[in-house]
């Protein structure tokens, strides 16, 4: 699987890659029929604190998962997105 970390509007550091490619691939311990996954990392502008948005895209045969979510860390929203695309993984594999 190829994981591709896109941070448009801040310079990540390399600890938080890291953590992001750790987390994406064990994705693949439940399919093996990921083709590619995207992670985009941005700040948006909201006065909250819970202004660090993760967005998954995972690419499978025939069809594309999604998930988006805020956090006040970059590594909460990664977690999240990751439960959600695991959610949506399980429910494809069962269809």
């Amino acid at each position: 699987m190829k994981t591709i970390i896109e941070t448009p509007n801040f310079n990540a550091k390399d600890s938080l890659t890291d953590f992001v490619k750790l987390h994406v691939e064990k994705l693949e311990t439940l399919s093996d029929q990921i083709v590619e996954s995207r992670v985009f990392l941005k700040l948006d502008k909201f006065d909250n604190k819970e202004n660090k948005v993760c967005e998954i895209k995972v690419s499978l045969p025939g069809n594309d998962l999604f998930a988006s979510k805020h956090a006040d860390s970059f590594e909460e929203a990664v977690t999240q997105c990751v439960d959600a695309i695991k959610h949506q993984l399980k429910r494809w594999k069962d269809a």
